[in-house]
C-alpha cells in the first residue's frame, strides 16, 4: 500500500460511523437505543471494575462504543458480488454461511467483517448480509415478475463502482478518493420512500412474504437495523420501557449467564413507515411498509466446534419443551426451559477453558514478565502463574437467532413455511468466492497469542 493510502480499517471506522449518522436522522429511535446502551455500559463498567480491567489489559474496551453491526438484504448474485468487492476495501471479507430458509424465511445469509485480530480490536463493523431465494417462492408468474423487477434495478452508484475498481486497480485510495467512497457507498444504503412497483405488485410480494416485498420492492437495500453492543442486555431489556421502546418479548440466544456465550439479541418491532407507490396513470399515492426496526446485542465468547455442537444440542433441547411463540404469550416458560437445559454447560471460563468448549487468548501475568522458562505447557504455565487468558470475543451470529429476530419483526402472525433448502455452493457461485471459515479464525487467533507466550518465556 502506497504511504498516503488510508488503511482498510480506517476506511470500515469512517464508514460505520457514516452509516451511523445517517440512520440516526433517518430513525431516531435508533439514537435513543445508543443512549440507553451508553448508560447501561457505563454502568456495568463501574459496577465490575475486574470486568473493566479485563477489557483494558486486552484492547477491547475503546471498541466497545463505537461496536455495531448492521443488516441488509440483496435481491441478486450480481448484487451481492458486488457488494462482496465493496466491503473488501473496507477489510471486510464473508465469514460463515447461514440458511434462514430451516425457519421460514427465504433467504441465506453471510457475514462480511474484518478477520484479523488487530483489525478487529481496530474496528470489528459487521454487515449481516443476506441473499433472497427467489426460487422458494411458489408462485412461477410472481417468481419471474420479482426477477424482472430486480433486474433492472442498480443499487450503486457509478462513483461507488469506480471507486471500487480503483481501489483494486491501485491497491488502496488516497484520503480524497477514500472520503468520496464512503459518501458514494452511502447512497447504497439509503432509505427510499418511493417504491419500484405499484400497489398491487407489492401486495403480491408482501402475501408471499413480507421480506420478499422489502427486497423487490425498492430502489436499494436499505439498512434494517444497525446493532449497537451492550455489556448487560438483560438490563437494556429491562429499561427499554423506561425509553419509550417496547422490547421484543424473549431475548433471542442462549440464557443469561455469569461467563456470556455466543450472542444474545434482542429488538423492538419493525416501524410502520409511509412510502408511495406509482399508480396506472403514473401517479403517486400512499401507503406503508414495515421494514426498519431497532436491536441491541450482548456478544460473550466463541466456542470451539465441541462447544458449539454442546449450545447447538441444549438449545434443540430447550426448544423440544418450549418453542417461543412469536407474539410473546409463553415468553416466561420458554426462558425457564432453556435456563434449564443450559444449566449443562459450564458457566466458569476455567472449565469452559479445561473442556475445551471456548476459545481464548493467552498473556503473560506480571510473574510471567519476570520469569525466563522454555519448559512446560501452557496449562503448565497457568498453573504455575505465568499465563493468564481472556475469553475471545464471538464475532458471529446465530442463524436461529437471526430468523427469530426477523420473525419477531414481520408481525405475530407472519411466520410462513418453506422448505429447508441450504445451498452454500450456490450462494458462494452468487457471491464470486468461498466464505471464511469462522473456527479456522478464531483458532488462528488463539495459537498466536500462545505462540507469543512461548516466545517471550524462551528469551
Amino acid at each position: 500500500m502506497k504511504p498516503d493510502y488510508v488503511s482498510t480499517s480506517d476506511i470500515r471506522s469512517a464508514f460505520s460511523a457514516a452509516m451511523s449518522a445517517m440512520y440516526r436522522e433517518e430513525v431516531p429511535a435508533y439514537g435513543t437505543l445508543m443512549e440507553l446502551v451508553a448508560r447501561v455500559n457505563d454502568e456495568t463498567l463501574a459496577a465490575q471494575p475486574k470486568l473493566k480491567e479485563r477489557l483494558e489489559a486486552t484492547d477491547y474496551l475503546d471498541r466497545i462504543s463505537e461496536e455495531r453491526h448492521g443488516a441488509i438484504r440483496l435481491g441478486t448474485a450480481t448484487e451481492l458480488s458486488m457488494m462482496a468487492r465493496v466491503f473488501a476495501v473496507m477489510g471486510m471479507y464473508p465469514v460463515g454461511y447461514y440458511d434462514l430458509s430451516t425457519a421460514g424465511v427465504p433467504v441465506h445469509s453471510t457475514a462480511f467483517r474484518p478477520i484479523g485480530d488487530a483489525e478487529l480490536k481496530r474496528n470489528p463493523f459487521r454487515v449481516f448480509t443476506s441473499l433472497l431465494r427467489l426460487d422458494l417462492i411458489a408462485d412461477e408468474d410472481l417468481r419471474r415478475a420479482a426477477a424482472d423487477i430486480l433486474a433492472r434495478r442498480r443499487i450503486f452508484t457509478d462513483g461507488a463502482i469506480a471507486l471500487t475498481e480503483k481501489a483494486e486497480r491501485d491497491g488502496g485510495l488516497n484520503t480524497d478518493d477514500a472520503q468520496h467512497f464512503i459518501s458514494e457507498v452511502l447512497e447504497t444504503f439509503r432509505w427510499h420512500d418511493e417504491a419500484n412497483v405499484d400497489a398491487a405488485m407489492y401486495h403480491r410480494l408482501h402475501d408471499a412474504h413480507r421480506l420478499i416485498a422489502d427486497v423487490v420492492s425498492f430502489k436499494g437495500p436499505h439498512i434494517n437495523h444497525l446493532t449497537p453492543r451492550t455489556l448487560d442486555i438483560d438490563r437494556v431489556q429491562a429499561l427499554m420501557p423506561d425509553y419509550g421502546i417496547a422490547p421484543k418479548a424473549v431475548v433471542e440466544g442462549p440464557p443469561t449467564r455469569a461467563c456470556p456465550i455466543l450472542l444474545r439479541q434482542t429488538s423492538f418491532k419493525a416501524l410502520d413507515e409511509p412510502v408511495s407507490f406509482r399508480n396506472a396513470g403514473g401517479a403517486w399515492e400512499e401507503g406503508s411498509h414495515t421494514a426498519r426496526f431497532g436491536e441491541i446485542e450482548q456478544r460473550g465468547i466463541a466456542l470451539t466446534p465441541k462447544g458449539r455442537a454442546l449450545y447447538d444440542r441444549l438449545l434443540d433441547q430447550s426448544r423440544k419443551i418450549v418453542r417461543p411463540a412469536a407474539d410473546g404469550s409463553n415468553a416466561r416458560d420458554y426462558e425457564a426451559a432453556l435456563a434449564q437445559s443450559f444449566a449443562e454447560f459450564p458457566d466458569d471460563w476455567s472449565t469452559i477453558r479445561a473442556e475445551g468448549l471456548g476459545y481464548f487468548t493467552y498473556s503473560l501475568t506480571a510473574k510471567g514478565n519476570a520469569a525466563s522458562t522454555n519448559h512446560g505447557d501452557i496449562k503448565t504455565l497457568i498453573d504455575q502463574g505465568l499465563v493468564q487468558f481472556d475469553p475471545i470475543v464471538y464475532e458471529d451470529f446465530l442463524p436461529v437467532s437471526a430468523a427469530g429476530i426477523f420473525q419477531s419483526n414481520l408481525g405475530d402472525g407472519a411466520q410462513q413455511e418453506f422448505v429447508a433448502s441450504p445451498n452454500q455452493q450456490r450462494f458462494e457461485t452468487d457471491l464470486g468466492m468461498k466464505v471464511l471459515n469462522e473456527f479456522d479464525h478464531y483458532a488462528g487467533i488463539e495459537q498466536a497469542s500462545i505462540d507469543a507466550c512461548l516466545r517471550a518465556l524462551s528469551k
